[in-house]
């Protein structure tokens, strides 16, 4: 394959290999890689929700201390989200995928082996930095590897590994916990993100327009060793830069840039509805089996229900991701939340009927997960290049201050005697706010 000349502008050249041009092997690799680690990432932090009651017996934790190790994992996402995701402006979305991959997989590997309530804190927030700085980082290569039209359903999709990694935690747990108990289950986990780690060395290409933007060192020879593997002729020099650098050249200004003119009024907004929607997703990723088991139903339903609540995140992703190529995102990320909010007052107003329980929860699922994992492709469609990875990672790690309130606060509910439909209404709540704040953002 011979040079060419450059075109006119970087922008010019991305748009004709990702956006114009025939979608390669290379782009669906990316989003399917981007997609395992995904999976494992779901699984590390999720396996928490099912090993819980084993913990709380073995370390003799109530449920508000149990609370605690869920926030704190999720405590570490929100500042990975925030202070290891937008690094990945600087050095690269793929160095920070690698690193993220095996911060999570050490930190997993040595919780096997935690044994107080301390450790498992520590441990837990420091696989939550990693895995909240790895689901930024891909997030933003998967957009950068897409084609317009399908960018939003190539986000939603990649996002959607997370829950398909939280319903292989209760598959792999009828395996596991069986013969090795709860360490079995963190022992897995960190042996299989340490293997992703490697598998993204070896497979994982940098990110086109941040390598036309940032210019790191051999930035012509990196592009034309991307190129070839997309099947597009190589460039005998650099194009010039699409548009004027400006600001968010650093860390702090990219941080910065979030709430310039421009960018504040949408800023806030998908803050404040990552917020209510983290706060009511994550305490039912965290409570969901071991609330069953307080309603007097078996180990086995709790584990049933929690591969429900996650395997229908995976049809709703499908169906949201889909429809968006069609209809404006933001109404259809709008519509799924609102619905959800509906289905937690169904639930919980419904007679203690495992089946019926069982059938209201995929449903809220369905709805939930796939509508916020709508809400990763808003914020990924709603920042330019030079800040994607920085105003995801903002939207994720504020968001999660939410996921740290909703566990901590449902344990301290538990413990004061409110029973599994109670919390079911009380958390129907702010999903609904979410869903309404989603429909303000407008972004197609």
């Amino acid at each position: 394959m011979s040079d060419t000349a450059a075109p006119a502008s970087s922008a010019t050249l991305v748009a004709q290999v990702i956006d114009d041009g025939k979608a390669s092997g290379q782009q669906f690799l990316v989003i399917a890689l981007c997609v395992l680690f995904n999976m494992v990432d779901g699984f590390d932090i999720t396996a928490m929700a099912i090993v819980a009651t084993s913990v709380g017996d073995e370390l003799n934790l109530e449920p508000d201390k149990i609370g605690l190790i869920f926030s704190f994992a999720l405590a570490g996402m929100m500042v990975g989200a925030m202070g290891l995701a937008p690094i990945a402006d600087i050095i690269g979305r793929r160095k920070m995928i690698i690193a993220s991959l095996v911060l999570t997989g050490v930190a997993i590997v040595l919780t096997a082996n935690a044994a107080s309530l301390t450790e498992f804190i520590v441990l837990r927030f420091v696989s939550g930095l990693g895995a909240g700085a790895l689901l930024a980082s891909q997030a933003t290569l998967a957009a950068e590897y897409s084609p317009e039209k399908w960018r939003a359903m190539a986000v939603t999709v990649v996002t959607m590994g997370y829950p398909a990694g939280a319903m292989m935690t209760s598959v792999v747990g009828g395996y596991i916990m069986p013969d090795y108990g709860w360490r079995g289950m963190f022992w897995f986990g960190g042996a299989a993100t340490l293997l992703m780690a490697v598998v993204a060395l070896l497979l994982i290409p940098e990110s086109l327009k941040y390598l036309f933007e940032r210019r790191p060192d051999n930035a012509l020879q990196r592009v034309n060793r991307i190129l070839a593997r997309l099947g597009k002729e190589t460039l005998a020099a650099m194009p010039a830069v699409g548009h004027s650098p400006g600001p968010g050249r650093n860390l702090l200004q990219n941080m910065l840039m979030l709430l310039a003119t421009g960018h504040r009024a949408k800023t806030l907004t998908l803050w404040l509805t990552f917020f209510m929607c983290f706060s009511t997703l994550y305490f039912l990723m965290s409570w969901i089996p071991p609330l069953m088991e307080r309603s007097g139903f078996s180990a086995e339903a709790g584990r049933h229900a929690f591969f429900l609540f996650n395997l229908s995140a995976i049809f709703g992703v499908v169906v949201l991701g889909i429809a968006a190529t069609r209809w404006k995102l933001s109404n259809l990320v709008a519509s799924f939340l609102f619905l959800s909010a509906v289905s937690m007052i169904w639930f919980a107003a419904s007679p203690g009927i495992l089946n019926l329980l069982l059938a209201i929860t995929f449903l809220m699922g369905f709805l939930q997960q796939g509508g916020f994992t709508g809400l990763y492709a808003v914020a990924a469609k709603s920042y330019p290049t030079a800040i994607r990875s920085t105003g995801i990672g903002w939207c994720i790690g504020l968001g999660r201050s939410g996921a740290v309130v909703g566990p901590a606060v449902a344990g301290y509910l538990i413990a004061s005697g409110l029973d599994m439909s109670s919390l079911y209404y009380v958390f129907a709540v702010p999903m609904a706010i979410g869903g309404i704040l989603a429909w303000r953002t407008q972004v197609r």
